[in-house]
This record gives structure tokens, C-alpha cells and sequence, in this order.
């Protein structure tokens, strides 16, 4: 699939923070796709996610192509730890987005959920069995 947005003026950016496990869950939808883009459809807000490497935006349906707000510069590689919260900054294309921001933070992580199980295997994995070597094999 291949959508064209497009954005209005910056109307203002913001510094926030994602939790870790929906960052890394996106991070892991993402690596699975081919083509490295990702389209999250947020079905209980009439909203499209497309993540890339670069940053994760937002699609009002009834715009269709125009970026509503955009989730940029994540600073992962600043955390110690996976399990800790990544500071990002949020951009502002549209006035009043402030409900639709909160909505976003709650909304978006179910959409990667109910994405992830979509994605998942279908066939249980196999557990390869590898031999202990001895000292017999040694030598």
C-alpha cells in the first residue's frame, strides 16, 4: 500500500514520554514488515498509524492525507534499560489536538496489540536438540 501525506505548518512540538512496551512492540511490528513502513489502523478513532524508522504519524479519516500529529526524535538509545519509558517530542499540525494526543497514548497501544496478534506465528515453533559434547568428541 502507498499513501501520500502531507502536513500543515508546525503549530507547536512537545516533549513526552511513550512506555517502553509500546514503543518496543511498534519497534517489533515494524522489523517484521518488508517494506518498513507499518499501517496501524486505530479503529475506535478513525485514525491511521504509519510507522517508519523516523518517527510514527497520525491520520484523521476524515482528512485523509494530512497529518494530524506526529511523534518524532525518540531518544531509545538513552535508556539503560528496554523496559524504560522513551522521551520523544510531539508535533502539532492541526489547533486542539490535545484530546486527540490523550486519546492516541491510550488507543494506540491496544491497535499494536490487536496488530501483533495478527502477526503471529501461525505454526508453533520447533525446538532444534544439539548433542552435549563429550570428551570423547574432543579428541
Amino acid at each position: 500500500m502507498e499513501i501520500t501525506c502531507y502536513r500543515d505548518p508546525e503549530i507547536k512540538r512537545e516533549k513526552r514520554t511513550l512506555p517502553a512496551s509500546t514503543y518496543n512492540l511498534a519497534i517489533k511490528l515494524l522489523a517484521r514488515c518488508e517494506t518498513r513502513q507499518l499501517f496501524i489502523p486505530i479503529r475506535s478513532m478513525q485514525y491511521l498509524a504509519i510507522i517508519d524508522t523516523e518517527e510514527f504519524v497520525f491520520v484523521d479519516s476524515q482528512r485523509k492525507c494530512w497529518i494530524d500529529i506526529a511523534w518524532q526524535n525518540f531518544h531509545s538509545h538513552d535508556r539503560v534499560a528496554l523496559n524504560q519509558p522513551i522521551e520523544f517530542e510531539a508535533v502539532f499540525y492541526r489547533e486542539g489536538q490535545a484530546t486527540i494526543m490523550r486519546r492516541l497514548q491510550s488507543e494506540f497501544p491496544l491497535a499494536l496489540s490487536l496488530m501483533m496478534t495478527k502477526q503471529a506465528p501461525h505454526h508453533p515453533a520447533k525446538i532444534i536438540s544439539f548433542r552435549q559434547k563429550t570428551t570423547a568428541d574432543h579428541s
